[in-house]
């Protein structure tokens, strides 16, 4: 047999050199097991496009005091190379879980602010939970006029189901919080939004030291000056906490007889109105508790008994600062005659200076009150004569009842 000459290896190895470089290109790189067998490793190239930040501080220059909106990236805006993939992205979670999980960002970059306020000077922050334009809005105006912006901020939670005509305008323009979501009724949903409310105050504004929940239905019982004299000048919240209220057992266990336990042990229980005034240190504790919250997050069995905004908040800081609050509301509100788990409706034909007047001359309610003093409070309270502030509800055709007597009663001290 004839040996190969080196003329004709040369040639041979010329011939194979591209087969040889192709099988080397298309071939991926492999990695070794530890059975021996080899896997491929799948590369990838860097990436340098940027990911928009998970929040975009949009201050609003229009007004002296503008709120700065802290708004949630949306995902589905966000090109696929951005993550590097070649493939589709799989299905975005229930909108549930993805509005839960904004809800936990936000909630907590506002668990991380200083609890104290600003050393120089409180503001009040005005908070409206509504799902209608602010029928009493004209009011509200007079309320805040010639009142200077360093002393108060407005924030609305407005539910995005609803259209808003007539649109927030005046001290109510750009005041909308970009996290509103809906809201309903036997629901922890309206507790959501109050989260909502005091994590866009505190971290807005470090000056924020009173935080005031309201409805749409409410209106001012006093001048703005006499108003925030009352607030800044307490370091307690204002918020009504009952222990002894009938029907408590049956809210307790509206998720099911032991529901709420081990976290909530029903004598730890407690009822009071969805509308409160708290200190800046209580507004953290709300938007920093888990604990509570995911008892009070589950579904109820029963609607008829379940109001959980009327139980987390007073639940929440009777446990968490027994001596801290005034365990009374100072929102005005009348029961007799209430339907369907809603107070009383004071029609136009009924407002007039006599009725602000009552109004103002009306002791609150302070807590569970007996000889032995107040149900987890400061016994001190029960020679307390807090006035009230606000009051609600009111129909819609009270508007210009109510505006021909502002100047000469309700904004007069």
């Amino acid at each position: 047999m004839l040996s190969p000459t080196p003329l004709s290896l040369f040639c041979t190895l010329l011939i194979c050199l591209p087969f040889a470089l192709l099988l080397t290109i298309i071939s991926p790189p492999t990695d070794t097991t530890a059975n021996g067998s080899t896997i491929p490793i799948i590369t990838t190239t860097t990436n340098t496009t940027t990911i928009p930040t998970l929040f975009s501080i949009t201050p609003n220059i229009s007004r002296i005091n503008p709120v700065t909106t802290f708004t949630p990236k949306n995902t589905n805006n966000i090109p696929e190379k951005i993550n590097n993939k070649t493939t589709a992205s799989p299905p975005l979670p229930p909108p549930s879980t993805e509005k839960e999980v904004d809800d936990q960002i936000l909630l907590h970059r506002a668990s991380q602010v200083n609890p104290n306020p600003s050393p120089t000077y409180g503001k009040l922050a005005f908070m409206f939970l509504t799902t209608t334009p602010l029928p009493f809005a004209p009011l509200w105006e007079l309320f805040f006029n010639q009142t200077p912006a360093n002393l108060y901020n407005i924030y609305i939670h407005a539910d995005p189901r609803y259209n808003y005509d007539p649109p927030f305008s005046g001290v109510f323009g750009n005041r909308v919080i970009p996290s509103s979501k809906p809201t309903r009724r036997h629901s922890a949903t309206l507790i959501s939004a109050a989260r909502r409310l005091l994590s866009h105050a505190l971290l807005h504004d470090p000056s924020n030291s009173m935080f005031a929940l309201l409805s749409p239905s409410c209106v001012p019982l006093h001048s703005f000056e006499f108003t925030y004299k009352t607030l800044v000048g307490s370091n307690k919240s204002f918020i009504e906490i009952l222990k002894n209220e009938t029907g408590a057992y049956d809210r307790w266990a509206a998720r099911g007889e032991h529901a709420m336990l081990p976290e909530l042990p029903f004598p730890d229980f407690r009822i009071g109105s969805q509308f409160f005034v708290l200190t800046r240190k209580h507004a953290r504790v709300v938007v920093s508790d888990t604990r509570l919250w995911s008892k009070f997050k589950l579904p109820c069995l029963e609607k008829s008994t379940c109001y959980p905004e009327e139980q987390y908040f007073p639940t929440l800081v009777s446990m968490e600062d027994p001596r801290g609050y005034v365990p009374a509301t100072l929102t005005h509100v009348d029961w007799r005659g209430g339907c369907d788990g809603h107070p009383r409706t004071y029609r136009g034909s009924e407002v007039g200076p006599n009725l602000i007047l009552s109004f103002r001359r009306d002791r609150p309610r302070y807590g569970d009150e007996s000889d032995d003093g107040i149900d987890g409070s400061d016994s001190s309270v029960t020679n307390r004569r807090d006035p009230f502030l606000f009051a609600r509800k009111f129909s819609l055709d009270s508007i210009q009842p109510l505006l021909r007597i502002a100047s000469d009663v309700i904004l007069k001290d």
